[in-house]
């Protein structure tokens, strides 16, 4: 799972793998299960963020980061 920011869409994340395609969602706590395809994705304004940035909003393969980033702090 990728997970990637758009400029013009602060309130969204955007997220692309080969299961899901690309789907966008709000970027907030449990944003993952409002998920949607998401289409028309400029690629310039679109920018790969870390996973982990998603974790509250429980974004598939977030968790494991968020964990090791709790334990660091």
């Amino acid at each position: 799972m990728r997970l990637y920011r758009n400029k013009n869409y602060p309130n969204r994340w955007y997220a692309y793998s080969e299961t899901t395609g690309w789907v966008m969602f709000p970027a907030e706590p449990g944003g993952w299960n409002k998920r949607e395809a998401a289409r028309g994705v400029d690629p310039m304004y679109v920018r790969e963020v870390p996973v982990q940035l998603a974790f509250e909003a429980g974004i598939p393969g977030s968790q494991v980061g968020s964990a090791a980033l709790q334990e660091a702090a």
